[in-house]
C-alpha cells in the first residue's frame, strides 16, 4: 500500500496538477492543515529536478499567503475557529507560550519555528493572536519558509538520484521518520516552553 501510494505521489508530482495541489497544501498547511508541503515538494523536484526553483517559489508564495490566512484566524477569529484549531492540535499551552515570547522575540520565532517541523500554523495563528506587526511577519515567513523550500529544492535537485534510489529502497523507514518529525513538531509544542 505505501508503495502504491509514493508511486501515485510520483505520477501526481510529473503531472500538469502538481503545481496547483501543492499550492494548495502549502497554503493549507499554514493555516489549518497538519501535512507539511515537503511531503509533495520532494517527489515533485525528484520527479522533475528542472523545476526545482519553480516548485519551491509556488511552495514559498502559496505558505506566505497560507500563513496570513492564519494570521487572519488568530486575529479575527481566534474566539471561534483559532481556538477550536488549538484545541484540535492540543497546543494550548504553545499558544500561550508564543504569546509571551512575541513581545521580545517574535522576528526570531518567526525565522527559527519557519524552518524546523513545528507547525506553521502554530506560529502563524500565534501572530495574528498577539496582532504581530504585518511587515515583520510577512518579511520573516518569506525568509524562512523560502529558506527551507529553497534549500530542499536545492539538495534535492543536486542529490536527486541518490536520494531518490535511498527512499525507494527504504520507503518505510524514510515515511516513518517523516511521520515522526512531525509528531515531534506537535510535542515539541506542546512540552516545550
Amino acid at each position: 500500500m505505501l508503495r502504491r501510494l509514493y508511486d501515485w505521489i510520483i505520477a501526481l508530482s510529473a503531472s500538469p496538477r502538481a503545481m496547483p495541489a501543492l499550492a494548495a497544501v502549502a497554503f493549507a498547511e499554514s493555516s489549518f492543515f497538519p501535512i507539511p508541503p515537503d511531503a509533495m515538494i520532494i517527489p515533485m523536484v525528484l520527479a522533475q529536478p528542472q523545476k526545482a526553483w519553480r516548485i519551491a517559489a509556488v511552495a514559498m508564495v502559496s505558505s506566505v499567503i497560507g500563513g496570513i490566512f492564519g494570521y487572519a484566524i488568530g486575529y479575527y477569529l481566534y474566539e471561534t475557529v483559532g481556538q477550536w484549531l488549538i484545541d484540535f492540535y492540543g497546543l494550548q499551552n504553545g499558544v500561550d507560550s508564543f504569546r509571551q515570547q512575541f513581545n521580545e522575540y517574535g522576528f526570531w520565532i518567526i525565522l527559527v519555528k519557519g524552518l524546523t517541523p513545528i507547525p506553521f500554523k502554530i506560529v502563524t495563528i500565534a501572530c495574528g493572536i498577539a496582532h504581530y506587526s504585518i511587515p515583520l511577519f510577512l518579511l520573516a515567513s518569506i525568509i524562512t519558509r523560502g529558506g527551507r523550500f529553497f534549500i530542499v529544492a536545492a539538495l534535492l535537485r543536486k542529490y536527486g538520484e541518490p536520494i531518490r534510489g535511498f527512499i525507494e529502497k527504504r520507503l518505510t523507514l524514510v515515511t516513518t521518520v517523516f511521520v515522526l518529525l512531525i509528531v515531534a513538531g506537535f510535542v515539541a509544542l506542546r512540552y516545550l516552553p
